[in-house]
């Protein structure tokens, strides 16, 4: 299935929020102040649409910078406790709607 990569790092996302690592994803989602690092996803998440944007208007990089984005989205998700399945279940009942 082509879900598996998406499973996989949902995985390993909420293993580091679990059990930090020297990791990009652990540091962005640990912080001594939980409103900072919430803060400092949410401004990713905003460097990165702004970037989609300019991909898609210049007609390159778009699949990169989509996938950048989508990455951080769910490293918000996952900070924010979100269950894979839930976001899976969402879409099920918008197709269903």
């Amino acid at each position: 299935m082509k879900d598996k990569i998406i499973r996989e790092v949902y995985q390993i996302l909420e293993e580091r929020r679990e059990h930090p690592t020297e990791s990009y994803t652990s540091r962005l989602m640990m912080d001594d102040n939980e409103k900072k690092a919430e803060d400092k996803i949410l401004e990713k998440i905003g460097e990165e649409a702004a970037e989609v944007i300019i991909a898609s208007k210049n007609n390159e990089h778009l699949v990169y910078e989509a996938t950048d984005l989508i990455f951080h989205t769910l490293v918000l998700l996952t900070y924010k406790g979100v269950k894979l399945e839930e976001i899976f279940n969402e879409f099920e009942r918008r197709r269903r709607d």
